[in-house]
């Protein structure tokens, strides 16, 4: 019965092949797509808000910070990680550089002499009859425990760091939504005023005429205050971003549908750049990432130069004609009593 079955797949397989030649010949060939008119195509689109102006803002009361060099920033030649200008990232600079390092190097020279050893020691001509011992008790208690207490020297610092890093935000922390576009970011403040910011990067010409790194830079800053611990609310509208600054030890996926939580605190003034660090798409490695760290006085000001409000500002009454008129009325008969007497 098996072997019925069989042949009558076989069968029905090779009547239908013909046909299913014909219709892939029928198909009508894929048209051919000249590069020059696809890059335009795909410049065209870009959304209107990428290709948004910078804001102007009155250079009075703000005027964009210059970045340092090598600081925030890759430097030529660098093999270690960018210098770190936050508490958390200092602490893992150190973890690093004090244990992981060492660690790696002290294992891999051991493990590189018991290799030389054992080639030299147990070579043919030195041992013509090998061994034929299986177990040796004391070797196998060696390499179980001091592998378990390296993972328990790597465990600790590492869960210690890692549950800093997710601490939620105090109270009194400014908030910032970071939403990533295809392909730029917008940074929006709900403490003062919920306004938003469109960043985009600047071309060559603009980079090299405001001194920063090409790639790097963009037209509009996420800016906040220096020292102050900064409630980071990340989300994306498309596809999934991520959200990195490597010089704060910072990074944090932006996912559609999702608002992902997390502080940032920079603990000195300046200008710190990162890039999107999810692929995210044909223009992926062209939204950077700029961040400017102000003093909280500077960080107002750009504040009222966005049209936002200061978080804890006092808004001055507005008094209107009418009721200064209501009030003077009021008081005008009781002035006169008191002239009176």
């Amino acid at each position: 019965m098996t072997h019925f079955l069989k042949a009558w797949i076989l069968a029905i397989g090779l009547i239908l092949t013909p046909a299913a030649l014909s219709a892939q010949e029928a198909l009508p060939e894929a048209p051919v797509v000249n590069p020059a008119a696809a890059s335009e195509l795909e410049a065209a689109d870009v959304p209107a808000a990428a290709e948004a102006p910078a804001s102007g803002l009155d250079p009075a009361l703000y005027t964009p910070m210059k970045p340092t060099p090598g600081i925030g920033m890759p430097v030529d030649g660098g093999i270690d990680f960018q210098q770190q200008f936050s508490e958390t990232g200092e602490t893992a600079h150190w973890i690093n550089n004090a244990i992981l390092v060492p660690m790696m190097v002290g294992v891999s020279l051991l493990v590189l002499f018991l290799l030389f050893w054992v080639v030299f020691r147990f070579r043919r001509g030195a041992n013509p009859e090998p061994s034929k011992t299986t177990h040796n008790t004391f070797i196998e208690i060696i390499w179980t425990v001091i592998p378990v207490l390296i993972l328990v020297v790597i465990a600790v610092p590492s869960i210690s760091l890692l549950a800093r890093q997710f601490e939620p935000a105090p109270e009194e922390a400014l908030t910032v939504k970071v939403t990533g576009y295809q392909w730029y970011w917008g940074y929006s403040y709900p403490d003062n005023g919920d306004f938003e910011v469109i960043s985009n990067m600047l071309p060559a010409d603009e980079a090299e005429a405001r001194g920063e790194p090409y790639q790097l830079a963009a037209d509009n800053r996420m800016v906040i205050p220096v020292g102050k611990p900064v409630k980071l609310l990340i989300t994306a509208a498309d596809v999934i971003h991520s959200f990195a600054i490597p010089s704060a030890w910072f990074k944090l996926d932006a996912v559609p549908g999702r608002i992902n939580e997390k502080v940032l605190q920079i603990d000195r003034e300046g200008v710190y750049y990162g890039q999107c660090s999810e692929l995210c798409g044909a223009r992926h490695g062209f939204m950077p990432i700029t961040v400017e760290v102000l003093s909280e006085e500077k960080f107002n000001n750009w504040v009222r130069a966005n049209g936002g409000t200061v978080k804890g500002e006092a808004e001055e009454p507005v008094v209107t004609e009418a009721a200064a008129n209501d009030a003077t009325s009021e008081t005008a008969p009781a002035d006169a009593a008191a002239a009176t007497n």
